[in-house]
């Protein structure tokens, strides 16, 4: 078998028998790959933390005819915070299932993975409100994923004044006279409108660096929520965890 070396995040684990574990681990460069464990929840096995729900770290893997086998881990970060506040691990959570949903195995995700750990740094190390967190995140993913919506002009006339409406439909920001005919768009205030353009612009470790209203970060959430779901094809919703 094989050895390989890679960084990686448990974003699901699931008990194998009396002592084993079977992970999805997302990787930068293997994507998202399936990891049994063996012995990893043996009280002083040395793989015990390294192989809990979030925790990112170095693995040493051994790849098998259908999946891979890890021999050894480092930690790097466990997010300690998200696992002692059940609000932010449910909200931790919600943002694993969307990352679950849109990795497959053998995909470059560095960027999605990058974005994800930056992603649960703020929620883990920051007090910043969760909801504005999310919807950050959301509109850098569908970035990601390659749904960048056209926020330079109009999507309908190609006015690049007065963009005030979303247009979930037509993929991306119109005029006031070409949003009020789109009885789907949502309107938006300017803070709202450069807020998006900076998301979707800004280097990835700043993306989170900017206030909202109250009013304009709700803007935001209805868009990033409406525009994921449309792109992804289902409604993602935030579930109590216990």
């Amino acid at each position: 078998m094989k050895q390989i070396k890679v960084n990686g995040i448990v974003i699901s684990e699931n008990n194998m028998g009396d002592f084993d574990k079977m992970l999805t681990i997302l990787t930068p460069n293997l994507g998202k790959i399936g990891c049994s464990a063996r012995g990893a929840r043996r009280p002083k096995s040395l793989l015990l933390s390294g192989t809990q729900f979030l925790c990112f770290g170095e693995y040493m893997l051994f790849k098998g005819s259908e999946t891979y086998s890890i021999n050894s881990c480092e930690t790097i970060e466990m997010f300690y915070n998200i696992r002692t506040d059940l609000e932010k691990l449910t909200y931790a959570s919600y943002i694993t299932k969307i990352i679950n949903d849109v990795t497959t195995e053998n995909q470059n995700s560095f960027y999605t993975l990058k974005l994800f750990l930056n992603t649960l740094y703020m929620i883990s190390e920051t007090d910043k409100n969760l909801d504005f967190i999310v919807a950050v995140f959301k509109i850098r993913i569908l970035k990601i994923l390659g749904f960048a919506p056209n926020s330079l002009e109009c999507v309908n006339c190609k006015s690049k004044e007065n963009l005030n409406y979303f247009s979930i439909k037509d993929n991306g920001f119109k005029c006031n006279s070409c949003g009020k005919l789109d009885t789907g768009a949502i309107q938006m205030r300017d803070a709202t409108r450069n807020a998006i353009n900076y998301i979707l612009r800004s280097d990835s470790k700043k993306i989170f660096s900017f206030e909202l209203s109250e009013k304009c970060q709700k803007e935001l959430e209805l868009i990033a929520n409406i525009f994921l779901n449309e792109k992804l094809e289902r409604e993602y919703k935030l579930e109590k965890l216990f």
